[in-house]
């Protein structure tokens, strides 16, 4: 199986990929430092800005695999065809190579929220654009959580094949992961650590946990702000996490802070925000953000602690994809392999 590696940030798909096999023979990314990161681990340097790259210029290829990012569309041309619904989007890099080269199947992620994303017209314009295209499509909302990692990522993902396929998604049914089977508890970092307001206010939680919304001290606001008109309140789940909120129950509570603990997953790690844990008073070492991202210990970061979180807020789960492509993967070998068998054993017939 010959795949390309579109928006490959630092691999995640190529990761997945080679526990399933196959041979990268082209990948792509816009940011230079994920690039570096990239050739660091897989010994090749990924192409640049893919909008700047004909696809005449992109090898043949089996399966096309990208993460892309989710922007607004454009919805002036309704009647026309997805160059128009999706031109200046980096959607429209991926149809117009799907569209070029015809490759048999493809695998796309992205955020939960592309569901709902302007009213659901954005991935009806998805849909629509790959159905135009020829393509038998099947998507899903997957929790990576449920794939036995300890952390809670709901992520979109579609696949699609040039062929009508019975597409069944793999069912995750591990879920029960908990940060203590990915934490060490021996690590003494004191860049990890939580700032002492932080310490200070998770100790007044539980101080006076006797009542189940804890009112925090607002006079330290300006009284003009969300936090100084509504006040800041902590409540614990019961799953342990601890949770900071701004408002009280008859206004919009807006999250503010979200403690994991040892005996639970942790939040979604994002580009700008690393998970913390109350009982240990530390955030995740950049090794413990990698394995909840389904990393391997020997996955290597050449760049800053910072630029390493933030990669690792963009990637895909790589225990997730892995279990999407191996479900791909046989349907590769029941479906096309053997058309190619019978093409084959045509083709001497029609010669002899």
């Amino acid at each position: 199986m010959r795949y390309i590696d579109l928006f490959c940030g630092i691999g995640g798909f190529r990761k997945a990929m080679e526990a399933v096999g196959g041979e990268c023979v082209f990948s792509s990314d816009i940011d230079k430092f994920a690039r570096e990161t990239y050739k660091e681990n897989f010994g090749d340097y990924p192409e640049g800005d893919i909008t700047k790259i004909s696809e005449n210029d992109v090898p043949d290829f089996d399966i096309l695999l990208g993460g892309f990012p989710c922007q607004p569309f454009s919805y002036s041309g309704r009647n026309e065809g997805f160059e128009d619904k999706t031109r200046g989007t980096l959607f429209f890099d991926i149809l117009r190579i799907l569209k070029n080269k015809r490759p048999k199947m493809f695998l796309l992620e992205n955020v939960k929220g592309l569901k709902s994303h302007n009213g659901g017209e954005t991935l009806k314009v998805i849909e629509n654009s790959l159905i135009d295209l020829g393509y038998d499509i099947h998507w899903k909302i997957l929790n990576s959580h449920d794939f036995g990692v300890p952390q809670k990522r709901e992520r979109w993902y579609c696949v699609g094949f040039d062929k009508t396929i019975d597409f069944k998604f793999p069912v995750g049914n591990k879920k029960g992961s908990t940060l203590r089977e990915i934490i060490d508890v021996n690590i003494n970092d004191e860049s990890l650590n939580i700032t002492d307001f932080e310490l200070e206010r998770i100790k007044y939680h539980f101080n006076n946990a006797e009542e189940i919304r804890v009112k925090h001290d607002s006079s330290k606001y300006n009284p003009n702000t969300k936090k100084g008109k509504h006040g800041v309140f902590s409540f614990q789940k019961p799953d342990g996490s601890l949770r900071f909120h701004v408002g009280d129950r008859s206004k919009t509570q807006i999250q503010e802070a979200f403690y994991s603990c040892l005996d639970t997953y942790a939040c979604t790690i994002i580009a700008n925000r690393v998970p913390k844990l109350w009982d240990i008073g530390r955030k995740l070492s950049v090794k413990e953000a990698a394995r909840i991202q389904g990393f391997p210990d020997d996955f290597k970061f050449p760049v800053s602690n910072a630029q390493a979180y933030k990669q690792l807020g963009n990637a895909v789960v790589v225990t997730v994809v892995q279990e999407i492509l191996k479900t791909m993967k046989d349907y590769y070998i029941n479906e096309y392999q053997e058309d190619t068998a019978i093409n084959e054993s045509h083709s001497v017939e029609v010669a002899s």
